[in-house]
């Protein structure tokens, strides 16, 4: 059996997914340990993975609590700005600190997340077998399709695609920090220059929980991309949830996720907008907002730090959401459909995809205000089109197979380079 580390960001939206693909490889015979900075400790082990410290020297514990503090003030470029200078310090940790750990851990393949490159370059470095793991939306290349960290809409013609070549060229200028760390360690371990980011991706396979039907129509996917649809899989324990407050009334729910949970003002709207319809609203604010700040939340929701989103989602109505990717997939999942406030990152290009195919409609953070949140939220439940769409991706989910189809590709392709195994460099600096 196969000890497999992962590389991955910080934050919940990518070790979510990440832990249901560990666990499915390990309920499978596998060892499966995350690599990173000391404060995920708990948080990986909750997820039934093992860990391994990196980065004790320039992030110790309670360091990153500061920096998502930081960052759930923040949206727009501001927080995209924010976020490129983060990773690049964690890449940074990564290229010095996980070559010496991956091998005094034995580990002999990687899970990577698309969103950080440095750990293609470790596996580069090592001579171990990777997968690329598209936890967010992919961010491939590709004329016909708007950058993921824009709010355009897609459509075709000359100029969409002047624009979206316009839009990888100024994205490609942003990420110039997050390039040149990994060019700096490529360069002291002779790899070849790296031209583009696709160039991180593994030659095996790469793995994306989009459902294709989700994603925009691509004319340039590598023959190694395989559309799985989100990976889930029961994590150990349960969430508490006052179900018994629930009244019968159709129930609509709100999240946030967990790195903009601190906008008082959006859960306010929130509250607000549903307080004036024939609803029951169910907030879970992710552990955001103070006992103070809920209990000034206009109306009578049910407010609570955390809940269990797939089962609460069962029972909804309607989903509104930042547009953080695992509670869209999760609310498509359920056949809900939704509203999206998007606030930073992918956020506005993962709202254009909900409008896209259907499954809901699309507040501004800048026009944000309970009426138009009310209204936007009455035309979604009242519109027969918005829950048809939702049940086609939910059946579209349904047959894209999931984690399980995800670790079976897994591990046919650890089998098929497991007879040629790869030579290591020594660990010279």
């Amino acid at each position: 059996m196969a000890h497999f580390g992962i590389i991955t960001p910080p934050v919940s939206g990518h070790l979510h997914p990440f832990g249901a693909l560990g666990r499915e490889l390990v309920a499978r015979g596998h060892r499966v340990t995350c690599l990173h900075m000391p404060d995920l400790e708990d948080q990986v082990r909750a997820e039934g993975l093992d860990f391994l410290p990196i980065g004790e020297s320039d992030h110790p514990k309670g360091s990153l609590a500061e920096s998502l503090a930081q960052l759930s003030r923040l949206d727009g470029h501001a927080g995209l700005r924010f976020t490129i200078r983060a990773v690049a310090q964690t890449s940074e940790m990564v290229l010095r600190d996980a070559p010496h750990a991956i091998r005094g851990a034995g580990i002999g393949a990687l899970l990577v997340d698309q969103m950080e490159p440095a750990g293609g370059t470790v596996a580069e470095r090592l001579g171990l077998p990777f997968i690329t793991v598209c936890n967010a939306l992919p961010i491939h290349r590709d004329p016909a399709v708007p950058p993921p960290f824009t709010n355009w809409r897609y459509c075709g013609g000359a100029w969409p695609r002047l624009r979206n070549r316009l839009g990888y060229a100024a994205s490609g200028w942003m990420l110039r920090p997050l390039a040149r760390t990994v060019a700096r360690y490529r360069e002291q371990w002779e790899l070849p220059r790296m031209g583009s980011t696709e160039e991180s991706f593994s030659r095996l396979a790469q793995i994306a929980q989009v459902p294709r039907e989700f994603d925009f129509p691509r004319e340039r996917s590598p023959e190694n991309f395989h559309y799985v649809g989100p990976l889930r899989r029961p994590q150990p324990g349960t969430v508490p949830f006052p179900w018994e407050r629930l009244d019968g009334r159709p129930l609509v729910y709100a999240s946030l996720g967990t790195l903009q949970n601190r906008r008082e003002d959006v859960f306010r709207s929130i509250a607000e907008a549903c307080r004036d319809l024939d609803v029951q609203l169910a907030m879970s604010h992710g552990g955001g907002l103070t006992p103070e700040q809920v209990k000034r939340l206009p109306g009578n929701a049910i407010v609570v730090s955390y809940a269990p989103q797939l089962e609460v989602l069962a029972r909804a109505q309607l989903t509104i959401t930042h547009a953080g990717l695992n509670t869209v997939l999760d609310s498509l999942s359920q056949a809900v459909p939704m509203v999206a406030i998007p606030i930073t990152y992918e956020q506005p290009a993962i709202a254009r995809r909900i409008e896209w195919c259907g499954a809901g409609r699309i507040v501004p953070l800048g026009t944000l205000d309970a009426g138009r949140l009310r209204e936007a939220a009455r035309q979604v439940l009242l519109d027969p089109r918005c829950r048809l769409a939702a049940l086609l991706m939910a059946e579209t989910i349904r047959q894209a197979g999931g984690v399980r189809r995800a670790a079976d590709i897994v591990e046919a392709q650890l089998s098929a380079t497991s007879a040629q195994p790869a030579s290591r460099a020594p660990l010279m600096y």
